[in-house]
């Protein structure tokens, strides 16, 4: 995989630039600006380079229909004042834009194409409207890793009509990504939460062989407290999950791999209450388990004082309630304060987890966090991903 920092002359060079600015809009305001963040560095380095960037990117899915309610005009006004330039948007039709439609100006740097979901031919990975994106520049930079589980025109089959490079952030996710998967410093733990363990099964079953320990908290712990004969009240759980407990455990017994779950649990009657903890032998019919307890906390403590690469994806209870926060904010400091130390490889990621280190302030203070979602799901689930495969 090519980075885009090995070409040597990008003066005047015309760059598709693809990149995920699907950030949350309401009433075409940004709720959350984090995307943006993550992908001025590339920007800055191709403005650095005087080439002339053409932006590709969605909102939502809007499913091949223009929907004005998806466009790109709040995100556009938004780049033009973190960067300081004029940003020119194409709100065209695309099919019928030419090369020389572009950059008309000598001036202009910037093009911002409209929402490429509007044409149904992205989403179909269409080869004559990839054929068309790359006739309008000479080479092709994905920025987008959090894009790149999907086979879409513009982050798959592009490709095979430009030359392709990675963008700085994308290669910065697949080498902090490598490093909790493959090029790995043992011991290595990971956290792993979320209301559904049928979801995060692949995951598990990927990382079994290659960690020392797994910590499952959130929701998906409590079919495993169930499993082991415990009472989990009315507590959220997922049916018809024998099968999958049964293979965690007998897996991790073949690699020798420490699968961890609470021990003891802070519980309300309702998402609102306060927080009682209780041992798991105390819990009653009417009972919502909302968060690990105090000695869960101090056992994960110690086993990331011990680990020297940790990954973590989903929170160990009902963050929102500030009374059920603590296991979260917890597992959160003790990695910062590894991390600190320099004695520790941290990554994090999904959109949970993301939100836990925001309150905190503790994004900044891990190694790399992850702002992909799905990708990085299915990437810690050994998948190929369409739009790193294309780029190698």
């Amino acid at each position: 995989m090519k980075s885009i920092t090995e070409v040597s002359n990008l003066e005047n060079k015309r760059v598709i630039l693809r990149l995920d600015l699907n950030v949350p809009l309401k009433n075409q305001e940004i709720q959350d600006e984090t995307r943006i963040l993550k992908i001025l560095p590339v920007i800055n380095f191709l403005i650095e380079k005087k080439a002339k960037i053409i932006i590709i990117s969605h909102v939502g899915r809007p499913k091949g229909e223009i929907q004005k309610e998806l466009s790109l005009i709040p995100i556009c006004e938004n780049l033009k004042s973190k960067l300081n330039k004029d940003i020119k948007l194409i709100t065209n039709n695309l099919l019928e834009i030419k090369k020389n439609d572009l950059f008309t100006a000598t001036d202009e740097e910037i093009i911002f194409l409209e929402n490429i979901r509007f044409y149904k031919e992205e989403e179909a990975n269409d080869e004559n409207f990839s054929k068309h994106l790359a006739s309008l520049a000479d080479l092709y930079v994905n920025d987008a890793f959090s894009c790149s589980h999907r086979a879409h025109a513009s982050v798959c089959k592009i490709t095979e009509f430009l030359p392709a490079y990675a963008g700085l952030q994308l290669n910065s996710e697949v080498e902090a990504l490598k490093k909790v998967t493959s090029e790995i410093k043992k011991p290595v733990t990971c956290i792993i939460g979320g209301s559904k363990i049928s979801t995060k099964i692949g995951i598990i079953k990927n990382l079994i062989p290659k960690f020392d320990n797994i910590i499952i908290v959130g929701g998906m712990a409590n079919n495993i407290l169930e499993y082991n004969g415990h009472s989990i009240g009315k507590s959220i759980k997922e049916d018809n999950c024998k099968d999958i407990i049964d293979e965690i455990f007998k897996t991790s017994k073949k690699f020798s791999c420490s699968i961890v779950y609470p021990e003891d649990v802070a519980v309300g009657k309702n998402l609102a209450d306060a927080s009682k903890i209780k041992s798991l032998n105390e819990i009653e019919n009417d009972d919502l388990i909302l968060d690990i307890g105090p000695k869960t906390i101090e056992k994960i403590k110690l086993i990331i004082e011990r680990s020297k690469t940790l990954l973590w994806n989903g929170p160990a209870g009902y963050f929102e309630n500030i009374n059920f926060a603590n296991g979260s904010f917890e597992i959160a400091k003790k990695i910062v304060e590894k991390n600190n130390n320099n004695s520790i490889y941290s990554v994090a990621g999904g959109g949970d987890t993301n939100a836990v280190l925001n309150q905190i302030g503790a994004i900044e203070k891990f190694n790399f966090v992850s702002t992909a979602g799905g990708a990085f799901l299915e990437y810690l689930e050994g998948k190929d991903l369409p739009g790193i495969t294309a780029l190698n």
